[in-house]
Parts: structure tokens; C-alpha cells; sequence
């Protein structure tokens, strides 16, 4: 079951938030600019997919809705500081899988991953691109996979930082198929891009968003999609599990969540809000022209979507031995 479909059923409630009344102070609000914390560098694949909702919403609303980058710690930064904040919907964050990857990987978190938090949406899906350099002589997913096999411990990828999706994603390959190959972690996507341009690495599987201008611009080449069906951007790259990886499955998730504690009428309006901005003509355009799938799906559903994918990632995080402390 693709990651789109599993987030739509996540809930047996199918009310959307914006059936929902809202009380006089959902009403007033915002009265000042609402933080949209990203708690990665700039330049990523979620700094791509919240730039143009934040900026339809600030005309919707008719206050500022600032992006602010709170980078390190796996994302733990800004996370504690959203969970940490007062619960009036004036924070919030826009968080990856690795929020769920993060309750395995993180047995010291500073929060807990689903107490300390309100969603308010899964807002959309990411396939994952296999890239290597254009100079690179892997030209394909089967190229990789017969390296890889050929010189165990020799190859290297790149990811956005120790239990990021690009990371374990990788595990999850080596895992199926008894793999061994070298984790080269940077601080975020962006750094990890350059990087592999740079050729410090062999390949990496990215954001298709984060890639896309390289992939346009002749310096990767795609040779595979982590997801369970090919890109409509990218309709001619294979999935792995064409290329001879039976079952392979991975897409990013992008949530936005507010403190635990927030008002249901406030995570009521956010959700209507965001969902309204996602689904303008000119910010859909944006969004699906970088390769995301919007979702939108309820605060409920997104709720229940997260837990799972606490147990879902649990089993890989564990059969890799990846932690952190």
C-alpha cells in the first residue's frame, strides 16, 4: 500500500477539520505572525515544500507566517522548541519521518514524540530518487546493487544525517538484501548534495524535490525510485522494486504539528488554512511541479498515521543498530 493511501486510512475518522465549527477565539486568530519552525538547513526538501504555503497563507490570513530555521540535532532542536512552546498555535513546525524514525532512533529524546505534540496534517508525500553523479559509470539500480555486491564495505552514500529517511532507507536496502556499504552522514540534504557532487560519495537516496534541479541540470543521474510507483516528473527512472528489489517501498512524509494542548478549534483552523494554501492554484502548482503528492489528510488521521509510523520504522531503526544518544 502506497505511503499516500496508509495516511488516508490511518483514521476511521473521516470528518475533515474544516467541517468543523469554529469558536469565537479560532475566530480572532492569528493576531500576530505565526513561526514555522523548519528544523532543517535551508535549501531542503522541506524549506521547498513550506516556502509557498507559508507565503499563500500569510495573504490569506493577513498576517506574516515566518519560516524560521532551527537546524541540529536530527531535528530534535526545533522540534523541542515547538514542543516546548505555548500551546496557542503561534509555533508551529513542519516535521519529516524521521520524527517517528526518531523515537527508536533517540532513546533520550527531550519530548515524547506523541504526547508532546498536536498535528494538525500530513501535508504531503516525497518519493526518494536514487541519484549518482553524471560522471559516475553506475548507470543503473542493478549497476549499484552489482558494485555493491562486488566490493563489500566499499561503497559510500550520502545522507541528510544519522536516521534520516536517507539513511534508513538505505538500511532498509542493505537489511533486505545483506548489503554492506559505508553511511556517510551530512547536516542536512543541501550539504549532502554538494557532497555528491563534489564526489565524497558514491550515491544517495534523496528528496526527489532536493535533486530535481540537479537531475534537470545534467549534474545526477536518477537511476531508480525508492517508492512503490515511478515519479509522473520522472516517468522513465525504474522504482527499485522493478530493478530487482520486490517490495521496496519508501516515501517521505511531511507533517505539521503544534504544542500538545492547543486549542481543537485553533488545529481546526491551521488545518483549514494550510490545506486551503496547498490546494491554491498557483501554490498546488509549485508544490506538485517539484514532485510532492498533497495530502492533507485530517488532524485525526495524521495523528493516528504518525503512530504507525513509530512502529513501522522501529523494526528498521532496531535491525540496523542505528542510535543515537
Amino acid at each position: 500500500m502506497n505511503t499516500r493511501r496508509r495516511i488516508m486510512l490511518a483514521s476511521g475518522a473521516g470528518a475533515l477539520a474544516t467541517q468543523w465549527p469554529l469558536t469565537a477565539s479560532a475566530q480572532a486568530f492569528p493576531s500576530k505572525p505565526i513561526r514555522f519552525v523548519m528544523p532543517y538547513p535551508p535549501g531542503g526538501s522541506s524549506e521547498i515544500l513550506a516556502r509557498p504555503i507559508a507565503q499563500e497563507m500569510t495573504k490569506q490570513l493577513g498576517t506574516s507566517v515566518i519560516i524560521d530555521f532551527k537546524p541540529g540535532g536530527g531535528t530534535t532542536i526545533g522540534a523541542d522548541m515547538i514542543a516546548k512552546s505555548a500551546p496557542d498555535g503561534y509555533n508551529i513546525v513542519m516535521m519529516l519521518s524521521a520524527h517517528a524514525i526518531n523515537a527508536t532512533l533517540m532513546p533520550k529524546l527531550p519530548y515524547d514524540t506523541v504526547r508532546d505534540f498536536a498535528p494538525i496534517t500530513i501535508a504531503a508525500t516525497l518519493p526518494l530518487v536514487v541519484v549518482v553523479p553524471a560522471q559516475s559509470t553506475i548507470r543503473s539500480m542493478a549497476d549499484l546493487l552489482a558494485r555493491a555486491r562486488a566490493n563489500p564495505g566499499k561503497l559510500t552514500f550520502a545522507s541528510a544525517g544519522p536516521g534520516n529517511t536517507s539513511h534508513l532507507s538505505v538500511e532498509y536496502l542493505k537489511s533486505m538484501l545483506g548489503l554492506d556499504m559505508i553511511h556517510v552522514p551530512y547536516k542536512g540534504s543541501g550539504p549532502a548534495i554538494i557532497g555528491l557532487l563534489g564526489g565524497e560519495v558514491d550515491f544517495m537516496f534523496d528528496s526527489l524535490s532536493s535533486s530535481l534541479p540537479q537531475i534537470k541540470g545534467g549534474k545526477f543521474r536518477a537511476i531508480a525510485m525508492a517508492s512503490a510507483q515511478r515519479s509522473r516528473i520522472l516517468p522513465d527512472v525504474p522504482t527499485v522494486a522493478e530493478s530487482g528489489v520486490p517490495g521496496f517501498d519508501v516515501s517521505v512524509w511531511y507533517s505539521v504539528l503544534a504544542a500538545a494542548g492547543t486549542p481543537a478549534p485553533i488545529i481546526n483552523k491551521l488545518h483549514a488554512e494550510i490545506v486551503r494554501a496547498m490546494r491554491s492554484p498557483e501554490t498546488k502548482e509549485k508544490i506538485e511541479a517539484a514532485g510532492y503528492d498533497i495530502v492533507g489528510s485530517s488532524p485525526e488521521q495524521a495523528g493516528e498515521f504518525i503512530k504507525a509510523e513509530i512502529v513501522r520504522w522501529s523494526k528498521v531503526v532496531k535491525d540496523s543498530g542505528a542510535t543515537i544518544n
